[in-house]
């Protein structure tokens, strides 16, 4: 279902999504009253909902199409300002899956394409993963599927992984650790407000670094939050400056953040090259820098998110002599990236969201099991 006042948009959401083989727009609307009162009509798996519309606005609309169908997978569209950022971060504490910037022009090829080959991807990973019945990892158990033609197989979307208890494990890295590599995508941001809230003694010893998949704007108001959630010194990292403990550092929207020796400190590197698994920031270069400023002596954690960014940085830490933690899929939004690192066998520990904290505080105080 595309939810939009801009009839070009609309049209434009809606022929994406008709040209693929494993959807179909269920609607295409321009208020956010419009999708309240025909949510039953059309019961659709996806809602993508713009969020400024006439007579009742996404952010709005928002819990009340949640009180009808608990498990329909509503994804956020804004225009890339500060007040839409602060909306967008607002509607997923209030139970959207995801949110995607819509480009300040569709004439741009490029701005138009990566928006297209964003948001395709977005419904189609949180729509298989609602299709299957897993819903909403902190929501109530979903109702009853409609009952519903079926689809075509979506191409592109893996089947479900094995049992947790299958994924082969790894020792914890020998070396104490010295920082804490944070890497997450859809999902993430949830994911992160909750672990900073519990790992503060990590944070007041050891300098925390992350890397989130999230545009300009987004990163700065997502850094005011890990601020305010962890009570500790939150920012976006800036090129040239020393990594200190106490601090939280955040990738910014836009810039690779890598980690470089400079005399005896560490210090941040931003980096304005291509994407990296289709990211800007990616958590992959994050990862391997940190190698050549603390060798073994690093702890990285995947959390969710689409794709297998991390994976890679991971192997690399873990041949190092560092350690990886991935969440496990039952708690992801997706299990693309904590999956990846997870059945590539590099991981010490797959565990839920509510168990990464504790963990991690008793690894960086000595713990090795």
């Amino acid at each position: 279902m595309v939810v939009d006042d801009s009839v070009v948009i609309r049209g434009l959401i809606s022929r994406w999504i008709a040209a693929e083989p494993d959807m179909e727009v269920a609607a295409s609307l321009r208020t956010g009253l419009d999708a309240v009162n025909q949510l039953e009509r059309f019961n659709p798996d996806v809602a993508v909902l713009d969020i400024e519309m006439p007579d009742l606005d996404g952010i709005s609309a928002l819990p009340q199409l949640l009180a009808k169908k608990r498990d329909l997978v509503i994804i956020m569209a804004s225009t890339l300002t500060r007040r839409n950022a602060e909306i967008s971060l607002k509607a997923l504490s209030l139970g959207a899956s995801d949110y995607i910037p819509k480009p300040e022009s569709t004439r741009e090829p490029t701005a138009a394409e990566t928006f297209r080959h964003d948001l395709i991807q977005k419904i189609r990973h949180l729509g298989a993963k609602a299709r299957r019945g897993a819903g909403h990892p902190t929501a109530s158990p979903p109702l009853a599927p409609s009952h519903e033609r079926p689809r075509t197989p979506a191409p592109g979307v893996a089947p479900a992984p094995a049992a947790a208890a299958q994924i082969a494990r790894r020792p914890f890295g020998l070396l104490p650790p010295k920082v804490l590599l944070i890497g997450s995508s859809t999902g993430g941001p949830q994911a992160l407000m909750a672990l900073v809230a519990e790992i503060g003694p990590v944070i007041d010893r050891f300098p925390v670094l992350i890397t989130q998949h999230m545009p300009p704007t987004f990163t700065t108001i997502l850094a005011e939050h890990l601020a305010r959630t962890s009570k500790r010194p939150a920012h976006e990292a800036v090129d040239g400056e020393t990594v200190k403990p106490g601090r939280i550092y955040l990738a910014p929207g836009g810039r690779h953040m890598r980690i470089v020796r400079h005399g005896i400190d560490a210090a941040i590197a931003l980096d304005d090259g291509p994407p990296i698994n289709f990211c800007k920031p990616a958590v992959d270069p994050m990862f391997t820098s940190a190698i050549d400023v603390w060798q073994g002596s690093v702890m990285s954690v995947i959390l969710t998110g689409m794709g297998s960014d991390g994976m890679r940085g991971g192997k690399d830490v873990v041949a190092a002599g560092g350690s990886v933690i991935a969440q496990d899929e039952a708690t992801s939004v997706v299990w693309g990236m904590p999956g990846a690192a997870a059945n590539a066998g590099i991981c010490a520990a797959v565990l839920p969201l509510n168990q990464i904290a504790p963990k991690l505080v008793r690894v960086f105080s000595g713990d090795r099991t």
